[in-house]
C-alpha cells in the first residue's frame, strides 16, 4: 500500500491506494483533520509516517506507525490511529525538518525555534518515543538566567493543546533546552480586524526594559503568497529588546494561517483585509499600552512592503518609521507588464488587471498609484538591489521620487532610497555583511524614531 495526503476544498487529508493503482482515482480515505486542526505537510519512511499539523494555530507534529491497519469504511480522527505527538516546546514555536534522507530509519530530526528558544536540533525516536537534544544555539553575552525546560514540563503542555500523553511518553529520558521566557516576555494575541476575524499577533518584549505606554516598537509583517512570517529565534533582535524595545508579528491574511482559506481571504480580490489586518494590529499595540503613540515603527521585505505603503496612503498617522526592503510598491504597473519575469505568476495571487474588476481592485490599494499629495509622510528607509530579478529596481525609485515630490519638504529629507550595485533580491551573502546591513537598519530606526540609545 502507498499512503498520500491528497487536497479536498476543506484542506488536506490523509488517503492511500495501492502502488499499482497510483494512477487510479479510486483512493481509500483514511482520516479526516477536525474541525480545530489542519494538515500542512508531510514526510513518510519505511515504518512512519510523519505528519506536520496546525492545531488552533499552534504548530504540532506527530508520528504514526505504517502500515495502516485500520477499518477506513467509516471517517476516523488522527486519534485513532494511536499517533505519538512529538515533545515540543509551549512557547510559540517554529518546526522545521531536517536532514531527513534514510528512508529506514526510526529517527526524524526536527529543528526548532521560537523568538525565546535558540535553535535547538532535536532527534525524534519513533519506535522507541522518545527523543534526544543533538545541539542547541549558544547565545554570547545572553542573560545568565536562561532557564533549561524538562521534557516532563514539556510533555505536560500537550494537554493544554487539547491532546491526551501516551503512557509511554511518561518515561521518556529528561533531556533540556534552555529558553529565554524569563528574561522576555512572547504573547500571543487575537486581534479583531475591520471584519471581525481574529488575527493573530505575536508580542516580544523585556519586562525589565519595557514601560507600558512609552517604548518604542516594530511591526513585521508578510501577508502573501501563504507564506508563514518567520518568528524563529533571532539574536539580533536583543539589544533592541534590551533598550525597551517592542517587536511584534503580525500574522495577517494573505499568508501562512491555520488553514488555506486564511490565504484565500487575502489574496486576490480580498487582498485589502491583508492591510486592514495590519493597521489592527499597529492601531492594537498603541491602544494596549505596548507602544508609545508615536513611536511605531514597521518592517517589510518584498511583497511584505504592499502593506506598509498601502497603510501609509490610508492612516498616515499610524506609524512614525518604516524600513521596505526590495519593496514591490508599483504593484499596478508592474502586473500590467508581462514581460516581467513573475507577472504572470502574481496574476494568481494578486489578480491580472486585465480584467476590470481586478485592474479597480489592485489600483485601490496600490502604494505607488495611492501617494497622497501635499501630505506629512513617515520617515522611510528603502533599500533596493541592482540585480533583483524579483522585484525591479525602479519600483524603489519611483515611490522614492513621487514621495519626496508630494510630500512636505521636511518629510521629504527622510525618505531614504539606499541601492546595493551588486546583489539580488535575497541580499548579499556573509556574515560581517549581515551585521553591517542590520547595524544600519537599527540606527536608521533609533534617528527616526527620536530614541535615546543609552
Amino acid at each position: 500500500m502507498k499512503e498520500n495526503i491528497k487536497c479536498s476544498h476543506e484542506g488536506l487529508y490523509l488517503a492511500r491506494c495501492r502502488v499499482g493503482d497510483i494512477q487510479s482515482t479510486t483512493w481509500q480515505n483514511i482520516f479526516y483533520p477536525g474541525e480545530d486542526t489542519y494538515i500542512q505537510d508531510m514526510d513518510i519512511f519505511n515504518g512512519h509516517l510523519v505528519l506536520f499539523l496546525n492545531k488552533d494555530g499552534f504548530p504540532m507534529i506527530c508520528s504514526i506507525d505504517l502500515p495502516i491497519n485500520v477499518d477506513c469504511k467509516h471517517q476516523m480522527l488522527i486519534e485513532d490511529l494511536n499517533p505519538w505527538f512529538f515533545p515540543i516546546p509551549s512557547y510559540s514555536c517554529s518546526i522545521g525538518p531536517g536532514s531527513n534522507l534514510d528512508f529506514m530509519s526510526s529517527v526524524y530530526r526536527v529543528v526548532l525555534s521560537s523568538p525565546v528558544i535558540p535553535d535547538v536540533i532535536v532527534d525524534y525516536d519513533m519506535a522507541r518515543r522518545t527523543f534526544s537534544i543533538i545541539q542547541q544555539e549558544e547565545v554570547l553575552g545572553a542573560p545568565s538566567n536562561a532557564r533549561s525546560c524538562s521534557s516532563v514540563y514539556e510533555l505536560d503542555t500537550l494537554q493544554h493543546r487539547g491532546i491526551e500523553k501516551d503512557a509511554k511518553d511518561k518515561n521518556v529520558e529528561l533531556e533540556r533546552w534552555k529558553d529565554f521566557s524569563s528574561t522576555y516576555c512572547c504573547e500571543r494575541k487575537e486581534v479583531i480586524s475591520h471584519d471581525g476575524i481574529r488575527v493573530p499577533l505575536t508580542i516580544l518584549y523585556s519586562p525589565k526594559a519595557w514601560k507600558s505606554s512609552e517604548s518604542p516598537g516594530i511591526l513585521h509583517g508578510y501577508g502573501a503568497y501563504g507564506e508563514v512570517l518567520d518568528k524563529s529565534w533571532c539574536v539580533d533582535r536583543l539589544s533592541l529588546l534590551d533598550r525597551g524595545w517592542v517587536i511584534a508579528f503580525a500574522d495577517v491574511r494573505g499568508g501562512g494561517g491555520d488553514d488555506p482559506s486564511w490565504h484565500k481571504t487575502g489574496n486576490g480580490l480580498f487582498k485589502q483585509n491583508s492591510i486592514h489586518d495590519f493597521v489592527s494590529c499597529g492601531e492594537y499595540l498603541i491602544d494596549e499600552g505596548y507602544v508609545q503613540r508615536d513611536q511605531l515603527s514597521a518592517i517589510g521585505v518584498s511583497a511584505g512592503c504592499l502593506l506598509i505603503g498601502a497603510a501609509f496612503n490610508m492612516y498616515p498617522n499610524l506609524f512614525r518609521a518604516a524600513i521596505l526592503k526590495v519593496p514591490f510598491l508599483d504593484i499596478l504597473n508592474s502586473l500590467l507588464d508581462p514581460s516581467l519575469p513573475l507577472t504572470m505568476l502574481d496574476y494568481e495571487e494578486f489578480g491580472n488587471p486585465g480584467i476590470k474588476s481586478e485592474f479597480e481592485c489592485i489600483a485601490s490599494y496600490c502604494p505607488y498609484k495611492n501617494i497622497r499629495p501635499r501630505g506629512c509622510h513617515p520617515s522611510v528607509l528603502v533599500t533596493a538591489s541592482f540585480n533583483d530579478s524579483r522585484v525591479g529596481i525602479w519600483e524603489a525609485a519611483k515611490w522614492v521620487a513621487k514621495v519626496r515630490d508630494s510630500a512636505c519638504s521636511s518629510c521629504s529629507r527622510t525618505v531614504i532610497l539606499k541601492t546595493n550595485m551588486s546583489e539580488g533580491h535575497f541580499g548579499e551573502g556573509g556574515r560581517y555583511v549581515q551585521c553591517k546591513e542590520l547595524a544600519y537598519d537599527y540606527a536608521f530606526l533609533v534617528k527616526a524614531m527620536g530614541v535615546d540609545v543609552n
